[in-house]
């Protein structure tokens, strides 16, 4: 027994508990911007359980990815346990398996759709990691499915919100999953590969870090923050939707990108028998990527406090 709950620690933190849990806001806030339009709402127990069977999908895709990551999050120090060898790959599928097809199971009785959304994005899991071409080896390969995989998000929390009834989606969770998605695309995409450059392109990964280097990929992750958060304001007093504090929000992650990608990372020693230096440099790097995912967990807990 102590053997299988160490097994699950370490697969819950390989899959990144941050990553799991903005997962779960997504969906949490594709509910909370759907209840107005919503008919009638549901049972709580069955808003929780289609909230598990996404972050059960969630799961699964994260460590069929650290599987298939090995060799480049060697290479870039990463501290995940499949790449310091404290997590067993095989075990790690084996959980990945047991995830997929609980997260499938617990539909049953949801909505329709919700079999269809956490199907989908487990197949764009595996379009993402498995062969024969890895859709992560491409910069346009992880927009894509970053893109798809977060209007599920919104979308499974929308159709349980509303017992898969046939109604429009409302302006603001329309606005606010697009501003979410393109935060994660144009931001985040290049905030994760300034730490990972070495290793996508000992990998022969073709990503943006990897073709356009790192002070440029500094440069679009800035730019692309401070466009999308002039956008998303304007839209917010244009088309007058309650998600003034959301803004406010976001800017306050925009400095936050901004600063850190202004601090490049200074030079590091050369590295000693322990690695120690790699770590170090790679915990420098990824100081915006830190600053993108907070932000990410920042307006999604805005959204929920002022529409719960």
């Amino acid at each position: 027994m102590t053997a299988i709950l160490r097994v699950a620690v370490l697969c819950v933190v390989e899959a990144r508990p941050l990553v799991l849990g903005v997962s779960l806001l997504r969906f949490l806030t594709g509910v909370a911007l759907a209840l107005p339009v919503a008919a009638a709402h549901d049972h709580p127990l069955t808003i929780l359980r289609g909230a598990l069977a996404w972050v059960l999908s969630i799961l699964a895709v994260y460590l069929f990815n650290g599987v298939t990551d090995v060799v480049e999050d060697r290479i870039n120090a990463s501290g995940r346990p499949i790449a310091r060898g404290d997590l067993d790959p095989a075990h790690a599928m084996a959980v990945a398996a047991v995830a997929a097809w609980v997260a499938l199971l617990a539909t049953l009785g949801l909505p329709g759709p919700m079999l269809w959304i956490i199907a989908g994005n487990l197949v764009l899991g595996y379009l993402y990691s498995g062969p024969p071409v890895p859709l992560k080896g491409s910069a346009g390969g992880t927009m894509g499915v970053l893109c798809l995989s977060g209007m599920l998000a919104y979308l499974g929390g929308f159709v349980v919100a509303t017992g898969g009834a046939d109604v429009a989606l409302p302006p603001a969770l329309m606005l606010f999953a697009a501003v979410a998605i393109c935060w994660m695309m144009f931001v985040g995409v290049p905030a994760k590969d300034l730490s990972d450059i070495q290793g996508d392109a000992a990998a022969g990964r073709r990503t943006l870090g990897v073709r356009v280097g790192e002070r440029r990929s500094r440069c679009v992750m800035i730019v692309a923050a401070f466009a999308l958060l002039t956008f998303f304001a304007l839209a917010v007093v244009l088309f007058r939707v309650p998600l003034v504090g959301v803004s406010l929000a976001l800017a306050v992650g925009v400095a936050a990108v901004t600063t850190t990608g202004l601090l490049a990372p200074a030079p590091v020693p050369v590295p000693g028998p322990d690695g120690s230096a790699a770590v170090e440099e790679r915990s420098r790097r990824r100081r915006s990527y830190g600053a993108f995912m907070g932000t990410q967990h920042l307006v999604h807990l805005t959204a929920l406090v002022c529409h719960i």
